[in-house]
């Protein structure tokens, strides 16, 4: 994994500024990584759009979300 500092702080500075940041870019750029520096695949405020688990979780959104606090991740939208 290639550390990338600047854009993680860039990252968490958007988060302190807005409740929505979006990570975009062409395929294989190092997005999902970097979501994943930010929260960790294995919490329950990790959502991948292409894992049928993660997928099953927010067939009920605000079941899902209305109990987490802090950053959620949605990837792979």
């Amino acid at each position: 994994m290639i550390e990338r500092p600047l854009w993680l702080a860039a990252i968490r500075a958007a988060l302190k500024r807005s409740r929505v940041v979006a990570l975009i870019g062409p395929r294989q750029a190092g997005k999902t990584t970097l979501a994943r520096q930010i929260v960790p695949a294995d919490s329950p405020k990790y959502f991948d759009l292409e894992d049928p688990a993660s997928l099953a979780r927010l067939s009920e959104p605000m079941t899902a979300l209305a109990p987490l606090k802090g950053v959620v991740v949605i990837d792979e939208i």
